[in-house]
């Protein structure tokens, strides 16, 4: 079929596309929580990255660890209420640092220049509301990164895991059906929010919160370590569901003719 083909690609942004290592989202929260009095782990706040970040506080309160201590610290456990109040100090936050970490990752731009003269749509979704994204736009767009549309969890009423930013995407290009879309990201949500909507799901290693290291962590390890770690973070997508893992962006045009090669022979 002649239109059987790959026709948008779908991006996340942190970790994915900017901010090598979702390093902004994980200080914000790092921050807000030992303001409380309650010190969490790198792994821990790296776990539920890729959600709707009112829905990340959620999931960090209901672990073990935090709720122990709250109950200790506060005599009760923690409600509603509380959710609130950690996602106002998060989203206050965030706005003065986000812009900081909006330095695409390496190869990003050139591979979007290359999906684009494929005639590829490049759409986004994201766990950051509208707001927060007012300052990453515009400073990723200047130093050489933007997709043709942001989608949010506002917009639609839902973060991940649930498809309807994907779905957003496609209704604002007028792409169908949903197998000629790829979404690629860089969490485990990502990954289930490519599958829960029946796109090609993709995940990237190099600069990922999976991968939940700084540039300067990379660069301080030996390469079986990194070897390692890579094996950890791909085992770790592919469990979740995705269709293919790469390495890093520069991989993803030469992974899209693929696809449309794998699309084109089916019936």
């Amino acid at each position: 079929m002649k239109d059987n083909k790959v026709k948008s690609v779908v991006f996340d942004w942190a970790g994915t596309t900017v901010d090598y290592g979702c390093m902004a989202p994980y200080v914000v929260f790092d921050r807000v929580f030992a303001d409380k009095g309650i010190k969490l782990t790198k792994e821990e706040i790296l776990k539920p990255m890729g959600m709707e970040k009112k829905d990340h506080i959620r999931e960090l309160l209901k672990t073990e660890h935090a709720s122990k201590i709250w109950l200790e610290k506060y005599s009760r456990q923690w409600n509603e209420e509380d959710i609130d109040a950690l996602y106002e100090d998060f989203e206050e936050r965030l706005a003065s640092v986000v812009a900081e970490f909006s330095q695409p990752i390496e190869g990003v731009a050139d591979a979007v220049d290359k999906l684009r003269s494929m005639g590829i749509h490049i759409g986004s979704t994201t766990g950051y509301t509208g707001a927060m994204m007012e300052n990453v736009i515009p400073r990723a767009e200047a130093m050489g990164y933007k997709p043709d549309y942001v989608v949010t969890p506002e917009m639609v009423g839902s973060g991940r895991p649930a498809p309807f930013m994907l779905y957003e995407n496609m209704r604002k290009f007028g792409i169908y059906p949903v197998k000629s879309v790829v979404k690629v990201g860089d969490t485990v949500m990502d990954i289930l929010e490519g599958k829960n909507g029946g796109a090609w799901s993709v995940g990237v290693i190099d600069g990922s919160s999976e991968l939940g290291l700084s540039k300067e962590e990379v660069s301080a390890l030996s390469e079986a370590e990194l070897s390692e770690l890579y094996k950890r973070a791909r085992e770790n997508y592919l469990a979740a569901g995705a269709d293919f893992v790469i390495d890093n962006m520069s991989e993803l045009p030469a992974l899209i003719e693929e696809i449309n090669k794998i699309m084109g022979e089916e019936k």
